[in-house]
């Protein structure tokens, strides 16, 4: 884990995680309802996570390493729902 709860200009990044060559930069959504958690995320909201990562990036990536925005989703008595490389504008 490189970051947490990661402040730039355009908001906040929750996570960041490095692993052989990938830095994913991961959007975490919790709610109470596991049925709310198909309205947590939408293209708005990835698009401001996409605008705090073009913030941040040069700051947690070298030359050369892949970088994705990931989400994770979040609800008790679920398995933690994990969606894998959620921006592609």
């Amino acid at each position: 884990m490189l970051g947490k709860r990661v402040k730039t200009p355009w908001g906040e990044i929750d996570l960041i995680c490095k692993r052989a060559g990938i830095v994913a930069f991961i959007e975490v959504k919790w709610r109470k309802r596991r049925e709310d958690l198909d309205y947590a995320i939408d293209h708005y909201r990835l698009a401001r996570v996409a605008a705090a990562v073009e913030c941040a990036a040069h700051e947690y990536a070298k030359e050369g390493e892949d970088l994705r925005i990931d989400v994770m989703l979040l609800a008790p008595g679920m398995v933690p729902r994990h969606i894998v490389n959620a921006w592609q504008p």
